[in-house]
């Protein structure tokens, strides 16, 4: 920030904001607003003294009321300066949005403050970067029988350059039936070293008690989840449903639908997979490559049936990773 310049609370977002809660607090000390006369009123102010509030965005000058009876500081200037931690995640929220250092410059001008510079643009950032490491390396306690994993590809600027890279999402659901993002990795593609590193980076957080991992069908994964956790691979079947689809006449759609999901809803495994090669069979004539399809993903796509009943629908599918993901892509979520 640059020294020598500061911003009055008149005129400015940021100090109007400021002086507004000293404003508020001052009449709730009071019992009446300024000028007010009411029997209420208990005191009265007895005017100002300036006081140039720093903060780690910028310089603004408040004044502070004084009172005939007692003393008073604002609330938000005691150490745990909610406000000004406030005006910092405003800051932090724009960098993660993409905006350039001078435009979040641009931005704290425009919050009544003297502006920022890129070292403290930076060190703002930093904080960032320590809070989501502390969280992704923290010690992951208990048993976890479900996972969820996905991978979305995002635009990245490296070296100057737009990439694409893949962005991995691990969420669990433990035995006390808490769901948390266990883990995130990002990567050049989703080949199976890259997958299994990030399994094992899991496990030696502490992650333990995997029965299920639910997935897409993404290279590498499959065969890194066997190697790592010795669990269940379940196919997301949302996915897989699309896949079959494309292997169907456009008039015979509903129908391979209609017989898939029917095999879904079967009570007992025995029933799921008595149905799913009926259906294989129905189609082998008219569509052979769907019925081959439906042949070799039998028992990755069925896993989910040797569940609990009143966990099966949500581990059929990578549905509960789609609102993270599409966080994560930049997509307008409801």
């Amino acid at each position: 920030m640059r020294r020598g310049h500061r911003t009055t609370s008149s005129g400015s977002s940021g100090g109007h904001i400021a002086q507004r809660l000293t404003d508020v607090e001052i009449e709730q000390r009071t019992g009446a607003e300024y000028g007010e006369r009411t029997p209420d009123r208990s005191n009265s102010r007895n005017g100002y003294r300036d006081r140039l509030w720093e903060t780690r965005a910028g310089s603004i000058d408040l004044r502070i009321p004084k009172l005939r009876k007692g003393a008073y500081f604002p609330g938000f200037l005691e150490p745990h300066r909610t406000v000004e931690r406030a005006l910092v995640a405003v800051i932090q929220e724009a960098y993660i949005q993409g905006v350039s250092t001078r435009s979040v410059d641009e931005l704290v001008k425009a919050m009544g403050m003297t502006g920022i510079s890129k070292s403290q643009v930076s060190r703002l950032f930093g904080d960032i970067d320590e809070r989501v490491n502390a969280f992704l390396t923290r010690p992951i306690e208990g048993d976890w029988p479900y996972v969820w994993i996905d991978a979305t590809y995002v635009k990245v600027r490296q070296a100057g350059r737009i990439v694409s890279v893949a962005v991995i999402l691990a969420v669990g659901v433990n035995t006390d039936r808490v769901r948390e993002i266990l883990g995130l990795a990002v990567g050049p593609s989703e080949a199976e070293p890259f997958w299994t590193d990030f399994l094992r980076g899991l496990t030696r957080r502490g992650l333990r008690g995997v029965k299920l991992v639910i997935s897409d069908a993404h290279l590498g994964l499959r065969g890194a989840a066997a190697k790592v956790f010795k669990a269940t691979w379940q196919r997301c079947r949302v996915h897989f449903v699309r896949n079959a689809l494309a292997y169907a006449g456009k008039g015979q759609r509903q129908i391979v639908l209609a017989l898939i999901n029917n095999a879904f809803a079967q009570e007992t495994a025995e029933s799921a997979h008595q149905q799913w090669r009926a259906v294989a069979e129905q189609f082998s004539a008219k569509f052979p490559k769907l019925a081959r399809f439906l042949e070799d993903a039998e028992s990755d796509v069925l896993a989910f049936i040797d569940f609990p009943k009143a966990h099966r629908k949500q581990l059929a599918s990578t549905n509960p990773l789609e609102r993270v993901n599409a966080e994560l892509s930049g997509e307008p979520t409801s």
